[in-house]
């Protein structure tokens, strides 16, 4: 895990320091200046370590950091399994000033109903970006990531992450996300591991410097990532495929034992302020959970094709398994992976 430490040279004085806050967030997810001006508005410290998948943020939690961190940065479907495993702190309304600065489709949501431990960050999509030096054909299809063409064979990246993967593979082949019939199962599997014969990497944090090198032609990617590896100067293309895409919602969660849960709330509250949620969304490329940021926002930013889907092209959330049908998804991405 990468460890950024952000703000020692702005606190020099232990009288003006307030304390400290750990985070817990995705790699690459949010502007340095940022968190700076949280830090000099608060003069609290901010530790940052980052993570690379929903899964892995949760076996680390799970595995003895819970207690060690103040706020996480999960998708949907994780912020509800990591409430039913009771890794989550609840707070009220009135704890942060802006909550009211909340959009409403992003409220009321069924991860985290009257949003009691979360509050929105961002929201995508995951589907895929293809070099258009390399492939000039139809890209309408999840085929280029599961039955590619010969021309990009060997040359794809796909994200290491488990939810994102198999989900698409569900997507593709037209199955439930949490199916228990063996027969879907074994066909998503047998999909996977034939697809993965034309994969060339595993990689989450790498998925949009391996398309800007070269050295991958074809990528499962996130729409951010795909707008930035293109802003450094890649000839890609962002996919939203016939059979449809993943959408995701980002969220920041209060975690249970935060050594520094005022803190906390503070962060997150200052996360909610329309200008600085429009910072990450400049930075990051995605789209901000909180109304009031088009002022705020770049105009490549609001005009960016990964962030404008047509109108007929379907995302979906990844679902969260019951624990018994999920290990039977576990088992197939060990497969895959070995």
């Amino acid at each position: 895990m990468k460890k950024l430490l952000l703000g020692t040279c702005l606190l020099a004085t232990p009288a003006f320091a307030e304390g400290e806050l750990k985070v817990y967030h995705w790699f690459e997810y949010i502007p340095e200046e940022l968190v700076q001006k949280f830090e000099t508005e608060t003069g609290i410290d901010v530790t940052i370590d980052t993570y690379d998948s929903n899964e892995a943020m949760l076996a680390a939690l799970k595995a003895g950091k819970i207690g060690q961190y103040d706020v996480a940065v999960p998708g949907d479907y994780m912020v509800k399994i990591m409430g039913d495993e009771g890794l989550l702190d609840t707070f009220a309304p009135e704890d942060l000033p802006n909550f009211g600065n909340i959009a409403p489709q992003w409220l009321d949501v069924p991860f985290d109903p009257g949003r009691k431990s979360s509050i929105p960050y961002q929201w995508g999509s995951t589907a895929f970006s293809v070099n258009r030096d390399v492939y000039q054909g139809d890209i309408d299809s999840l085929a280029i990531l599961f039955n590619p063409p010969a021309e990009l064979q060997g040359k794809i990246n796909v994200l290491d992450s488990q939810g994102e993967v198999l989900a698409l593979g569900s997507i593709y082949l037209g199955i439930p996300q949490c199916s228990q019939d063996r027969e879907q199962l074994k066909a998503l599997s047998d999909m996977l591991v034939a697809a993965k014969a034309h994969w060339a990497s595993f990689g989450s944090d790498t998925a949009k410097d391996v398309l800007v090198s070269g050295d991958a032609a074809a990528g499962m990617i996130y729409n951010g990532f795909s707008a930035k590896a293109r802003a450094e100067g890649a000839n890609v293309e962002y996919a939203f495929p016939k059979e449809g895409y993943v959408v995701w919602m980002d969220n920041v969660v209060l975690l249970k034992d935060a050594p520094n849960r005022d803190n906390a709330l503070k962060f997150m509250n200052f996360l909610l302020d329309p200008e600085n949620s429009a910072a990450v969304t400049n930075y990051a490329a995605y789209t901000s959970g909180v109304t009031g940021v088009d002022p705020f926002l770049a105009d490549e930013i609001k005009n960016s094709p990964e962030n404008n889907p047509p109108a007929d092209q379907k995302g979906f959330f990844i679902e969260a398994c019951d624990e018994e049908t999920q290990k039977l998804y576990d088992a197939i991405w060990t497969n895959l992976k070995k």
